[in-house]
């Protein structure tokens, strides 16, 4: 996982509503695509994006695919992201 991967992921709107499915526990393949009306083929082109980026884990049992988020690839994003708002509060420390 990269920061291009995961932030081309989340550029989308779909993809992040689909994260926004998963938050709540591990959901099928065709659970997701059931919240949609797209095509399961787009569905699955956007589940495959987000699990090249990291975002989600994918577990195969019989014949369905499961999708749970990978939190801590979210976890790493926000320490990134932490970073920043540490040097503004430094800022504001010195001034």
């Amino acid at each position: 996982m990269g920061f291009p991967e995961t932030f081309k992921a989340l550029s989308d709107p779909i993809r992040r509503e689909i994260l926004l499915l998963l938050r709540s526990g591990r959901m099928s393949a065709g659970d997701i695509a059931a919240q949609f009306s797209l095509s399961g083929a787009t569905v699955s082109y956007h589940l495959s994006l987000l699990k090249k980026a990291g975002l989600v884990f994918e577990t195969r049992e019989k014949n369905y695919i499961y999708y749970d988020l990978n939190t801590s690839v979210f976890e790493e994003l926000m320490l990134w992201i932490s970073q920043f708002m540490e040097v503004k509060d430094e800022k504001e420390t010195h001034n």
